[in-house]
């Protein structure tokens, strides 16, 4: 589902005289339908990087990228909206939302996007927001007045809301409570059962050895390793 080959990325310093850093050289990865891939490596290894590349985010300076049926280092934009639409999700730390917006809606907003019609999509925020412990009083207030934590959950339900073929996970668990980590450990789990291919970071060690079925070393993928 995932296939990344032979990636390398650059990064030009346009401010210390166009110099060039090599990040990231030969990465290759596969990962499967039903199968969660935890990229590890110390702070500056290169997994957020890779992540975002394959997210689209960044430009794989060389490779292919492979998501489902779509070279993200060679797609149109409309390409790579289609295939976030559809096919990749993306849970980050961080909740990005238009001001103002329900939190309801901001959690069906994926669902609607691909024809989901509103009362399901509605019905499954609320199932979702529920899980997370959201409180319903918070759920027609829009969620950029809520605490971080709460943000997070809320990050979370939208992220889960649409059954994503392929998902990339930025720390999904960091600075949560055990019966708030539990609920999503348990949706990651869910979405492998039914076959989701996902790339994660994961910090929480005891986390990662539950949902994960292998771990990539990202060092192994930057300049300083590569013979």
């Amino acid at each position: 589902m995932i296939r990344i080959e032979n990636v390398s990325k650059t990064f030009t310093l346009h401010n210390q005289g166009g110099a060039v850093i090599e990040v990231m050289r030969d990465a290759n990865l596969t990962v499967g339908a039903g199968e969660c891939v935890a990229l590890t490596g110390s702070s500056g290894a290169g997994k957020s990087t890779l992540m975002r590349m394959i997210y689209g985010n960044y430009l794989a300076a060389s490779g292919r990228i492979v998501v489902g049926e779509v070279d993200v280092a060679r797609a149109e934009p409309r390409e790579i909206l289609e295939l976030r639409r559809h096919t990749l999700g993306y849970v980050s730390q961080f909740l990005r939302v238009v001001p103002r917006v329900p939190t309801l809606d901001v959690v069906a907003e994926p669902l609607r996007a691909v024809g989901v019609p509103g009362n399901a999509a509605r019905a499954r925020a609320e199932e979702l927001l529920a899980r997370l412990n959201i409180p319903e009083t918070l759920w027609g207030l829009s969620p950029t007045t809520f605490s971080g934590g709460e943000q997070q959950r809320v990050n979370i339900a939208r992220g889960f809301a649409h059954e994503y073929p392929a998902m990339l996970l930025d720390e999904p668990t960091a600075s949560l409570d055990a019966v708030n980590r539990a609920t999503v450990l348990s949706l990651i789990e869910e979405a492998k059962a039914r076959g989701a291919a996902i790339v994660g970071i994961f910090h929480d060690e005891a986390a990662r050895d539950r949902v994960a079925d292998r771990q990539i070393d990202v060092s192994n993928f930057t300049p300083a390793r590569v013979a």
